[in-house]
């Protein structure tokens, strides 16, 4: 069923200056874009941090995905650097609900994100609280993991589970098989090297985008 699945390119750097050239050429072509914050513990990489948010410009909407062991932290950050919404993950170290109220209180959109390993069962409590559910189809951390397609079977478990919560799918999602992918009921994919790792990140935008309209 066609559910106008929305492309979403992902920023994933450890450098500033990679961090702020992503973000001008997102800015020339996407509404919505997730930036990726990693701090070396919850994956073995470490991405830019708070701190390099604050002097840019965002013209588009953006929310950060938090592979961090304590997402807490970084929500008042995020929310002065702009977040309109934060997706952290089941796994992390702070208690759920709390990051949940927190993210309201704050003002922000929050979700959650599960890594391969971890079951619709163990988040289905949490479904009705949040805004968005993103499955990770690769073991996070770094551009270009090879995908897990055992993952596709979890998004019938969340519709069923919870039929309005959004629904986003991240890693290993290009245009090879974005089609297939967007067709299992997503509400959003997400999409790094597939877009910025390409000589025109503008032009593989807008082919995902038009290949995910007619998925």
């Amino acid at each position: 069923m066609n559910r106008n699945v929305k492309v979403v390119p992902a920023i994933l750097t450890d450098s500033a200056s990679e961090l702020t050239r992503m973000v001008v050429l997102a800015n020339g072509f996407a509404p919505w874009v997730q930036i990726d914050m990693m701090d070396g513990l919850f994956v073995p990489s470490r991405s830019i941090t708070t701190d390099d948010l604050g002097p840019l410009e965002f013209v588009f909407s953006w929310e950060a995905h938090l592979m961090v062991v304590d997402p807490l932290r970084y929500l008042v950050p995020l929310r002065d650097a702009g977040a309109a919404r934060v997706i952290f993950h089941a796994e992390s170290d702070d208690d759920a609900y709390d990051v949940v109220e927190r993210c309201r209180s704050l003002g922000m959109g929050v979700g959650v994100a599960v890594n391969p390993p971890t079951t619709v069962s163990e988040i289905e409590p949490l479904l009705s609280a949040i805004d968005s559910v993103l499955l990770m189809a690769v073991y996070p951390g770094y551009y270009g993991a090879p995908f897990v397609p055992g993952v596709l079977s979890k998004i019938g478990e969340v519709r069923a589970a919870c039929p309005d919560v959004e629904i986003g799918m991240d890693g290993g999602i290009k245009e090879s098989n974005l089609v297939e992918v967007a067709r299992y009921g997503l509400d959003k994919v997400c999409v790094g090297s597939a877009i910025f790792g390409q000589p025109d990140p503008a032009a593989s935008y807008r082919r995902l985008a038009a290949l995910a309209h007619g998925a």
